[in-house]
């Protein structure tokens, strides 16, 4: 299931047109009115976000209290939801709002924030330990980037290294939970370790100035989180909101797939 999991929305990034190297598919009559207004809202020209029919949301503590059903009524589709960081701190939002959007019917994921001073097997056993599998009706996810505000964990391993860590906290994940992790990152730190590498996972990109295949060098892409500004019903401030790279129909197919 995993591999046709993988198979399924590769075809669909390619079918879009949502890679690095493409994005011709959709025609100038897809452009529609924004879905979400943005406090800080960027020109990405022809290929901007909205040309994509489902938006998501990721969220942690920091959002405060949620009304789930009106973030459902807005058109929110997805969520992901930080659940842990390192090998010793869990967000204390984590577990109601993974209830809560369960209950509102949203298709949700945990996200784990990696930190390069605690091992791969630390960091897999306090995720395990704190996310029930009932907890992601999407695959959890990895969040790798280089932490510029640490007071506590400044290193930065060599690119091997990084990918190495990467690699066993996600086979440890895919193995308790079934679903192989997606990934996300930025672009520093892509470009510092992940060029050319694990091709065969799903990535959820941060680009919130211009489109991704303008700066993630030959990288497709399944997730896109184009603004940390937007305005959505039921969140009070500015709340991060991401694209899904294919089509409604993509998505419905994929979603079945996911929940097997």
């Amino acid at each position: 299931m995993r591999r046709f999991l993988f198979v399924l929305l590769s075809t669909a990034v390619l079918a879009t047109g949502c890679t690095s190297t493409s994005y011709d598919f959709m025609s100038t009559g897809s452009i529609r009115k924004p879905k979400f207004q943005d406090t800080d809202s960027q020109d990405f020209g022809a290929n901007h976000p909205d040309r994509h029919e489902i938006h998501g949301i990721d969220i942690s503590k920091w959002n405060g209290d949620i009304d789930w059903a009106t973030v459902r009524r807005s058109g929110v589709s997805f969520v992901f939801i930080k659940a842990t960081e390192g090998k010793d701190r869990i967000d204390p939002a984590f577990d109601t709002n993974w209830r809560n959007a369960a209950q509102a019917g949203l298709a949700h994921a945990p996200y784990h924030f990696y930190y390069f001073c605690s091992s791969a097997d630390e960091q897999a056993d306090w995720f395990i330990a704190n996310v029930p599998k009932a907890a992601s009706s999407l695959p959890p996810v990895v969040d790798v980037e280089w932490n510029h505000t640490s007071k506590t964990c400044t290193t930065r391993p060599a690119p091997e290294t990084v990918r190495a860590e990467m690699k066993r906290f996600m086979d440890r994940l895919e193995a308790y939970y079934g679903k192989r992790p997606i990934i996300y990152t930025s672009v520093d730190f892509h470009r510092d370790n992940l060029v050319g590498a694990f091709k065969e996972y799903h990535f959820w990109l941060r680009s919130v100035a211009a489109h991704p295949a303008k700066i993630y060098e030959s990288r497709p892409w399944a997730f896109w989180q184009y603004t940390s500004t937007g305005v959505v019903p039921g969140i009070k401030g500015g709340t991060d909101i991401n694209v899904f790279a294919g089509t409604e129909k993509n998505w419905r197919a994929w979603l079945a797939s996911a929940d097997r």
